[in-house]
């Protein structure tokens, strides 16, 4: 049993690149594209919590909560320090409402289903949906935030983060299978596609194509955890109101609000902000798996039946407004992956229709990346009141 907190952190750490090795080196089989490196680190984390390697101690407990709230916040900031408001403008009415259908839909999905089958769930379950909103309105790390923000039992997390891979996956599939009936499902709703010709985005601060080095590592590695310090020590700062907004959601906020604010100067330039950023969100992953087990997983079908149930609602919603505004399938298709399937899936959806709409894709899904958190927090508002 791993009693030091050093050792326990750097298992942790080590588990991570394991898993990120197995994924590199086996993700074009069917069982990778399928369950993702992060899922794999939950997997293995939790797996070592159920059979007892970790003993829950002082020194254990204090390395866990002081990793992750470094990292955290540092991540969130690293993240957006990509979102160029200025690009996101540049979308225009049609997709930016798009994106709202999409969101207002996502919401109601959680909402509904949370209402009819609420019964069947375990105690908390609205915090661990309100965590599985922000991921499915932004990203994984948006979910990873507002687990933190909402304090969702880690063996609740567990659940949500099974539907955020099986029931997106599925959803995914399903998105890129429609591809081949834009026409007719444009036809239907009377849509007209020729605005798609006329975006013209500069994303050149978004991709990092040109390659990280040791100093833009150290750049990021710096401010990010400068920006996390601070964050951390004014957000305990200031008031708590209600439930939800407290020391740490003040903290989320303007990590958040400074990755948005930076995103406009010469630091969104540096390469490489996406790799670091990912290797924090993986790590804070892998330790909130440890504090997680599968004593309680015959819970689990329940939850992926919701996760399609809400999918379901969804899907409803956005054929009814597509057919009312007139929408074209690739403008929904994005608009819906742009939040549920973030940064990983909505470049290559826009791929799919054409390959100069990819900044599309980035962008709106940048844009779930900073306002995910929020929207999450908001569905998981109206949860706890039901």
């Amino acid at each position: 049993m791993i009693q030091d907190g050093f050792m326990y952190v750097s298992v942790l750490v080590a588990l991570a690149a394991v898993m990120v090795f197995i994924e590199k080196k086996f993700g074009k089989t069917k069982f990778m594209k399928f369950i993702p490196g992060i899922v794999l680190i939950y997997i293995g984390a939790a797996l070592m919590q159920t059979f007892g390697l970790f003993e829950s101690n002082e020194s254990t407990e204090a390395a866990y909560s002081n990793v992750r709230w470094a990292l955290l916040p540092a991540m969130l900031f690293l993240m957006l320090l990509k979102c160029d408001i200025r690009v996101v403008i540049k979308l225009g009415p049609k997709m930016l409402g798009s994106f709202a259908v999409a969101v207002f839909s996502i919401a109601c999905g959680f909402v509904l289903v949370y209402a009819l089958l609420q019964s069947f769930y375990v105690e908390d379950t609205w915090k661990a949906f309100g965590a599985l909103a922000g991921s499915w309105t932004g990203g994984s790390a948006n979910m990873v935030a507002l687990q933190s923000i909402l304090d969702v039992p880690e063996t609740i997390f567990g659940y949500v983060l099974m539907m955020d891979t099986i029931n997106y996956a599925v959803w995914v599939m399903f998105m890129f299978w429609l591809v081949p009936f834009a026409d007719r499902f444009n036809k239907w709703t009377k849509a007209d596609t020729s605005f798609t010709n006329t975006i013209n985005l500069n994303t050149d601060n978004i991709t990092d194509d040109q390659g990280a080095k040791f100093e833009h590592i150290l750049y990021l590695l710096g401010i990010g955890l400068l920006v996390s310090s601070l964050s951390s020590f004014f957000g305990n700062q200031l008031p708590v109101i209600g439930d939800i907004i407290n020391g740490t959601t003040w903290t989320i906020v303007i990590a958040s609000v400074l990755g948005l604010i930076l995103a406009l100067t010469p630091l969104s330039r540096i390469p490489g902000t996406f790799d670091v950023s990912n290797v924090m969100l993986y790590i804070v992953v892998a330790l909130i798996a440890s504090h997680s087990d599968f004593s309680d997983i015959a819970q689990a079908p329940i939850y992926i039946i919701s996760g399609f149930l809400i999918m379901g609602v969804h899907l409803i919603i956005m054929l009814i407004l597509g057919k009312l505004f007139k929408l074209d399938l690739f403008t929904l298709g994005i608009a819906s992956l742009a939040n549920i399937g973030g940064m990983a899936s909505a470049p290559m959806l826009a791929a799919a229709y054409n390959k100069a709409l990819i900044p599309v894709g980035v962008i709106m899904a940048l844009m779930g990346s900073f306002l995910g958190t929020y929207f999450g927090m908001a569905i998981g508002k109206i949860l706890s009141l039901l």
